[in-house]
């Protein structure tokens, strides 16, 4: 007979399919991704921890795994669900096989499920707590175990991921991968063999991915990632040119300790540009408040409209909250971007201070790649607070 596995939803509903990764059980919040690419950044993601990704694209596994792609140390999913898994890649970059990475790292995985009526379950019902296992094949039983788990509302997930001491790094993208255009400012190598300016920005770590590190360093920034909870006082010793504020999972209600950090470092002036949670964290510290989305945006597809150009760019989502724009009244922020399929908030500037933020992921890898000028904004601003400073 055939190996099973289940996977059980919160409202009862549940799915058979065949285990092709670790084996064992997870639980977390179900969630699906649109992209048709890119599954092994989604896995290293460490914004969906305590989570299990379902994939809408219906063949998985075919570009294998390799070395250059993950965008962390690990995988942070909690489960992978597919329709149909490969288990011998075919492109020319991989160097083993999913399903065998997915063991190595305990990563349990379900192929053979019914991916479509899936997602259908999660848009008309919304985003659920869930249970996959590869031991427990009783519906009952999992749907216990189910009910008895908390979820991701109000926690502090943060913590679990982000780095746990200060570090350099130094790494640029690959020349072959690099989204950023002949006029770059240059990578950190470029800038100390041509004798310019280097700016130093100081990055809070609330559960980055590691292109967001990469594409600063491509800009020809020196970079020093800090834990979330790093105190103001300690950032400000570095005498940073700017502060990244970088992506992360969970509620971003529920972290702890970085609030006060951002608004005295927004009081001093210093350029602040904030990616995914880190954008939700800036209005959490200007007074504003964030909700949960139904079933959250997770894909490369997403159109965005910059209002202050009247451009739309195609771009990369991965989050379950959204800020709620009209709570920033009297915060000196302003809607600069919104997304063109439900008007939800994309990004804010503030009028006066050197601070900026984006809901979407400018780093995205392995794309879309129409946001990356975001990266060179940000180089500008702490080029013109420099220059304004001398």
């Amino acid at each position: 007979m055939e190996t099973e596995g289940l996977i059980v939803l919160e409202d009862g509903t549940w799915f058979r399919g065949r285990p092709f990764g670790a084996n064992g059980e997870a639980l977390g919040e179900i969630v699906f991704n649109t992209s048709l690419t890119g599954y092994q950044e989604i896995l290293t993601d460490p914004s969906y921890a305590e989570q299990i990704v379902a994939m809408t694209y219906p063949e998985i596994g075919n570009i294998g795994v390799n070395r250059e792609d993950v965008e962390s140390a690990r995988p942070h999913v909690r489960g992978f669900l597919v329709r149909e898994y490969t288990p011998v890649p075919s492109n020319w970059r991989a160097e083993r096989p999913l399903g065998d990475y997915l063991q190595e790292n305990g990563v349990v995985a379900l192929e053979g499920v019914d991916t479509r009526r899936l997602v259908l379950r999660i848009r008309s019902q919304g985003a659920m707590r869930a249970v996959l296992s590869t031991e427990d094949l009783d519906v009952g039983s999992l749907l216990e175990k189910v009910r008895r788990y908390p979820g991701l509302v109000g926690r502090d997930l943060v913590r679990d991921v982000t780095t746990p001491a200060s570090y350099t790094w130094e790494e640029g993208i690959p020349g072959r991968f690099s989204p950023f255009s002949a006029d770059s400012h240059g990578s950190l190598q470029n800038n100390r063999e041509k004798g310019r300016r280097t700016y130093h920005v100081v990055a809070y770590d609330f559960g980055a991915k590691w292109n967001i590190w990469r594409s600063l360093v491509e800009q020809g920034c020196r970079l020093t990632v800090v834990p979330a909870t790093c105190p103001s006082r300690e950032v400000l010793d570095l005498q940073p040119d700017g502060v990244i504020l970088s992506n992360g999972p969970g509620d971003p209600a529920g972290v702890d300790g970085v609030r006060e950090n951002i608004d005295t470092l927004m009081g001093r002036g210093i350029p602040i540009f904030g990616i995914c949670l880190g954008h939700q964290i800036l209005a959490l510290a200007a007074g504003g408040k964030t909700f949960k989305l139904k079933f959250g945006h997770r894909g490369a597809n997403q159109p965005v409209k910059d209002l202050q150009t009247g451009k739309v760019e195609i771009t990369s989502h991965n989050h379950g909250y959204a800020v709620d724009g009209g709570s920033l009244g009297g915060s000196g922020f302003e809607v600069s971007h919104i997304n063109l399929n439900d008007g939800t908030v994309e990004g804010l500037v503030h009028r006066e201070l050197p601070v900026f933020s984006v809901q979407y992921h400018p780093e995205a890898s392995p794309g879309p790649h129409d946001a990356s000028y975001l990266f060179r904004r940000f180089l500008a601003l702490m080029e013109h607070c420099s220059a304004a400073a001398r």
